[in-house]
């Protein structure tokens, strides 16, 4: 199992959004640069995660994108959904009632949904800026 490119820099850009609360909004080019990402490429993910309403874009020379909801509603899912969708992981190809195998396949996804559902997004960023601080000192 594994994510997408697009979900690690969609997790990274919004923490990096978080880290700038006194900002009104930071550019496409601005948070492309950070990860060093194509901006068109930057662009689609933007796109998926203003469509999941977790970030807003304002246009114009001093547009750019912010969080839009608060910080502590923001888990780790809502960015992997937002991006990878929320479909199933695993498909039983043998189609027959009370699958026993699918059971604990879908048990085993519905632990890791919850365990990434109550990670939020803003303990991370706080951590990041707690080192970016202790890096400085």
């Amino acid at each position: 199992m594994r994510y997408s490119n697009a979900t690690n820099y969609a997790l990274h850009t919004m923490v990096h959004l978080m880290l700038e609360p006194g900002r009104s909004s930071m550019g496409v080019q601005e948070l492309a640069e950070m990860q060093h990402l194509s901006p068109t490429y930057l662009s689609k993910i933007l796109t998926k995660l203003t469509k999941a309403g977790l970030i807003e874009s304002t246009p114009g020379a001093k547009g750019g994108y912010k969080i839009s909801r608060k910080n502590q509603e923001i888990s780790f899912l809502d960015v992997i959904n937002a991006i990878e969708g929320d479909t199933s992981i695993f498909e039983c190809s043998i189609h027959h009632e009370g699958c026993l195998i699918e059971n604990v396949m879908r048990q085993s996804e519905e632990n890791m949904k919850a365990e990434l559902k109550s990670k939020l997004l803003i303990d991370i960023a706080k951590e990041a800026e707690l080192k970016q601080k202790k890096e400085k000192s």
